[in-house]
């Protein structure tokens, strides 16, 4: 075999898989994040590449912010602004980066010797090209493919979880300001009560015990508005930084309350195969671990050929003609099996078939879990509305006449008018575990819930605000 055949044959080889190498995708992946999206959570998802793009998307969010905030808002803020979600969708260009970088043929080496005497001179040039890599790169191209793959599967399923944190957020912030209005409201009839007992102690007609009770309710209901204006505030920034928020953003408005909740819970057949077959975590697991499977193969068959390379050379001596050939070098395994290499790769594989069984076993638990809390939930927040909240109205309808007839001291009437708050307050926090609930059954099931409701504009209140106004009698 002469140099110039074995050259001719290395560039035959060259140019073939030239013929397959990757090159970047015009969506670098990004396309199928968003058909996903939007098939999931009904929303839009942008990768921001540019000034422009980014201006855009402040335009978008700030219409949104313009009005009220809904739940489907607060969620749509959220995958447009949140840095942190623009962060992940880099991974989708790193991965394809891969992927490029497999599909390119691998650089040749330039090796050249000169050796001079005072009578005789020595001149060698080689060039060779790396064969194994060559041999191998079909595999490793459809490899890296395989987890790009699987990285649009794990990019997807951040999207999905932003959305369902940015729910919670947003039912936790709106139920927070509720309940802080409703403290409000306590501690109101709190000062009511403490003023009259105050004069009346004056007066004589009130035991001392009895004024100090007041007192301390007064004191006590003081305490929790403080702790609920906290609560509210925490709940409202949580919000705030998964909307990406910031500046004259951060005037933003939020619905006066939760909504009530649907007449009737979602229901399954069977929910764990539902789930099993919609959550992204686990179909990521599975990509992963055929991905390495694939690698396993691929460092079994170059175990023992790790560095194999071929190309012409060319030799000038003193007095000599030129001499013309081909260099060949290749790595002999007298210390290095690769053995070592084809024992991580199969404790790789067994690490990746083992996160595939915990990923669908915890997703089977994380959805009875879930579905259990939503349907525990949906009957508390029934058996409120259907029975509590209304109980209450009766009872204080009922003390209203015994007052006006009086039958009822104006002390027992504002020990009335608190339990009523007291009972819509119950019933905020019923709603807020519902919707809580709702949202995680979501993110469980990877998306939303095939026939279930979604959260719709805030009904009446479910209770009248208490009257005030107690100097009558």
């Amino acid at each position: 075999m002469n140099g110039s055949i074995s050259w001719r044959s290395l560039m035959v080889v060259a140019v073939t898989v030239l013929a397959g190498c990757a090159s970047f995708s015009k969506d670098g992946g990004f396309d199928g994040v968003s058909a996903t999206t939007a098939e999931r959570l009904d929303k839009r998802v942008v990768f921001a590449r540019s000034d422009g793009e980014r201006e855009e998307l402040r335009k978008a969010v700030d219409e949104l912010l313009a009005r009220p905030l809904t739940v489907d808002d607060a969620v749509q803020v959220a995958l447009l602004n949140n840095r942190g979600i623009q962060a992940v969708y880099a991974d989708l260009g790193i991965a394809e980066a891969d992927v490029v970088q497999a599909g390119r043929l691998p650089n040749p080496r330039f090796r050249t010797t000169r050796t001079r005497s005072d009578e005789s001179f020595k001149y060698e040039t080689a060039l060779t090209f790396p064969i194994a890599g060559l041999l191998t790169m079909p595999s490793a191209l459809r490899l890296e493919r395989q987890r790009f793959e699987a990285v649009k599967l794990q990019v997807t399923d951040r999207v999905l979880q932003l959305a369902a944190d940015t729910r919670r957020a947003w039912v936790t912030a709106v139920a927070a300001d509720e309940a802080l209005r409703y403290r409000r409201q306590v501690l109101e009839t709190a000062d009511t009560g403490a003023e009259l007992a105050k004069r009346m102690a004056q007066a004589g007609n009130f035991s001392k015990l009895d004024h100090m009770r007041e007192q301390a309710f007064r004191v006590d209901s003081v305490t929790t508005v403080k702790r609920a204006d906290v609560e509210a505030y925490a709940a409202r920034e949580r919000l705030t930084r998964l909307m990406g928020l910031q500046g004259d953003q951060l005037r933003f408005t939020l619905p006066a309350r939760l909504p009530d909740p649907p007449a009737a819970a979602a229901e399954f057949a069977d929910i764990e195969a539902f789930a099993l077959t919609r959550r992204l975590d686990v179909e990521a697991a599975k990509r992963e671990a055929e991905s390495t499977a694939r690698a396993l193969g691929l460092t079994k068959a170059t175990r023992f050929i790790n560095a194999l390379e071929l190309g012409p050379a060319r030799v000038a001596e003193t007095n000599d003609p030129i001499k013309r050939g081909y260099e060949i070098s290749i790595e002999l395994p007298l210390f290095d099996w690769g053995s070592a290499r084809v024992a991580k790769a199969e404790a790789v594989y067994m690490q990746a078939a083992n996160r595939v069984a915990e990923a669908a076993v915890n997703a089977r638990s994380e959805v009875r879990e879930a579905y259990s809390a939503y349907t525990q939930a949906w009957e508390i927040a029934r058996h409120y509305r259907e029975e509590i909240v209304p109980l209450r109205l009766q009872i204080s309808e009922e003390n209203a006449l015994r007052y006006n007839g009086m039958l009822l001291s104006v002390f027992e009437l504002l020990a009335d008018a608190r339990e009523q708050v007291m009972a819509a307050s119950g019933y905020i926090d019923s709603l807020r575990d519902y919707w809580l609930a709702e949202a995680e059954l979501q993110r469980a099931l990877g998306g939303r819930l095939p026939a279930g409701p979604a959260i719709a504009p805030p009904a009446a209140p479910a209770a009248p605000a208490p009257s005030h106004d107690h100097t009558k009698g």
